[in-house]
């Protein structure tokens, strides 16, 4: 039946769903209409807020691309490519390949949103090499495990109210991860997806003649070439001394930052780890240099498209739009229906505010106070707006610009599999936050 009902959707989407720029700058449109339509603001005061907030995510543009790059400098590092050869290995035929690379991406991303994005795309690319299968469903396969990483350990709306001094602290105060993360109705919510998803990916599985492949030598040359050494400057290019001398240290400050300072693992850090981890395991300057001269030919989405969504970001807050939205969808709510109204009202900020930290601030001042005037559980309602913000992104092509540079794909190509997920996925959250 999953079969069936992927055809169609695959075919749908392929057909109407644009490419990602094109669709960033439809949400530009329908988010200016709508705060001028609904808000009553002058088409002057919405296009200063887009203007003025076009630029406010190049920190975090900056970050993402990175993930990307040292991401994909660490995979392409000779001791993580034979690491991920044997694991890949492991598949046996299409079906087995779609199950191993669904659990890889649900556990990665459960650990941490960026490692999970990067590792699941280069292993579906690894696992391409290898073995036969749909190519779309298999990245497809490797973003959907995507959909976990606000219930797991970086979530950063359960990590944010679990911090000192946090903007709601003094309505609230501080909500331990036992709460969120390990209370039993998220960790009952993260068991059923990882059994559900990865059943619901190999279901979809298309038959032969149905089934897009991709040629094993286009995804990239396995093979070591020997440097020969002409030059004085070429022995500092292959020099292992040289790049060893800035690795180690780079990794002993991340002991130090772990275990002596007991500091977490943010996107800093999660980066900084993939870079010097990526320089020592290439061992030379050159061979790391090449690597990122192919790692860096993806990140033109994430260049263009991220300071579209900043400004549409600013649209939504600015104006009021956000709020308006959240307001109108629990305000009927009830103290049974509360969690499941705030993920849907979550799913939907998130198509124009895909970001977990810049959505909480602009819902958290409509969920709290309709969370504690209905006694709903605060650690519930926070963690169903969690999840409302992982949920749609298996629509939203935000997030998944990383896995389609790396994979080499476009939004069309997976995002019709992704649909069905996202019903399914869904239906499980829905009822978790409800009655578990």
């Amino acid at each position: 039946m999953l079969k069936a009902l992927s055809r169609p959707a695959v075919k749908l989407v392929e057909r109407y769903l644009p490419d990602p720029y094109i669709f960033v700058l439809l949400l530009t449109v329908i988010a200016a209409v709508a705060a001028i339509a609904v808000e009553r603001q002058t088409p002057l005061a919405v296009m200063r807020m887009w203007g003025d907030g076009f630029w406010s995510l190049l920190t975090f543009s900056m970050q993402m691309l990175l993930v990307l790059v040292t991401g994909f400098m660490l995979a392409s590092s000779p001791p993580v490519k034979k690491l991920l050869q044997r694991l890949a290995a492991l598949a046996k035929g299409p079906g087995g390949a779609i199950l191993l690379v669904t659990y890889v991406s649900l556990a990665a991303s459960w650990i941490n949103w960026g490692f999970g994005l990067v590792v699941g795309a280069l292993f579906a690319k690894e696992l391409a090499r290898l073995v036969r299968v749909d190519y779309r469903l298999l990245v497809a396969s490797a973003y959907s495990g995507f959909v976990v990483w606000h219930g797991g350990l970086a979530g950063s709306i359960p990590l944010t109210i679990a911090t000192d001094g946090h903007f709601s602290a003094d309505q609230i105060g501080v909500v331990g991860t036992g709460s969120t993360i390990f209370a039993f109705f998220n960790l009952a919510i993260v068991v059923c997806l990882f059994i559900t998803i990865p059943l619901v990916n190999r279901l979809m599985l298309p038959d032969d003649k149905e089934s897009v492949y991709v040629d094993p030598k286009l995804l990239g040359d396995d093979e070591e070439t020997r440097v020969r050494i002409t030059r004085p400057a070429e022995r500092l290019e292959n020099s292992v001394t040289l790049a060893w001398l800035v690795g180690i240290p780079g990794l002993i400050y991340l002991l130090d930052h772990f275990f002596l300072r007991g500091g977490g693992l943010n996107l800093n850090i999660v980066n900084f780890l993939f870079l010097f981890l990526a320089i020592v395991l290439h061992r030379t300057p050159r061979s790391l240099l090449e690597s990122l001269n192919e790692a860096i030919k993806g990140g033109a989405g994430i260049v263009i498209q991220f300071p579209f969504y900043a400004g549409i970001m600013a649209i939504m807050v600015q104006s009021g739009l956000a709020a308006s939205m959240s307001e109108a969808l629990v305000s009927f709510a009830t103290e049974t229906s509360l969690p499941f109204w705030s993920f849907i009202s979550a799913g939907i900020v998130n198509l124009f505010v895909p970001s977990g930290g810049g959505q909480w601030a602009v819902q958290a001042p409509v969920m709290l106070p309709a969370a504690e005037a209905l006694g709903v559980d605060v650690a519930r309602v926070s963690m169903a707006v969690a999840w409302g913000d992982a949920w749609t992104n298996l629509l939203q092509p935000f997030w998944a610009l990383p896995v389609l540079a790396i994979a080499g794909l476009k939004a069309k190509d997976i995002m019709g599999f992704c649909l069905i997920q996202l019903f399914v996925t869904g239906v499980i959250i829905s009822v978790g936050l409800t009655w578990f």
